[in-house]
């Protein structure tokens, strides 16, 4: 791979790690401060399974998002959006279809997450300045 293309994948590579952290952080604002309001969310107890999944994905998202520590926090973001899928999702049935159980999200980012944690965090982050 040549100089300039490896320069462009790590620029490439922070702006998954920023757009999938503040998809995340939508759901953990959403859990937690209800905004954006999310009927089903109303009521949330911050002691339940929905809750702490909220304060891992906030603080994990917020860590991602600007690249601290963002190695071991995507791969407990990983971790929890695969527990999310086959928690949330694949008791709907469908287990190997997430489009049938709506669960392509929790695939999609946790997959994401994992490649994070394999790869690094990319440009733009704290974990690069150090």
């Amino acid at each position: 791979m040549s100089t300039q293309a490896q320069s462009l994948a790590t620029y490439a590579q922070a702006l998954l790690r920023i757009v999938a952290a503040y998809l995340l952080l939508t759901h953990a604002s959403a859990k937690l401060f209800h905004v954006p309001h999310i009927a089903m969310f109303d009521g949330l107890p911050l002691f339940s399974l929905l809750g702490a999944a909220g304060v891992i994905e906030l603080v994990g998202g917020v860590l991602v998002l600007i690249g601290f520590f963002s190695r071991a926090a995507a791969f407990v973001l990983s971790g929890e959006l695969a527990f999310a899928y086959f928690i949330g999702h694949a008791p709907s049935g469908n287990v190997l279809l997430p489009l049938m159980n709506q669960g392509e999200p929790a695939v999609l980012l946790s997959f994401i997450f994992l490649f994070i944690a394999a790869a690094g965090p990319g440009a733009w982050s704290i974990d690069a300045r150090r």
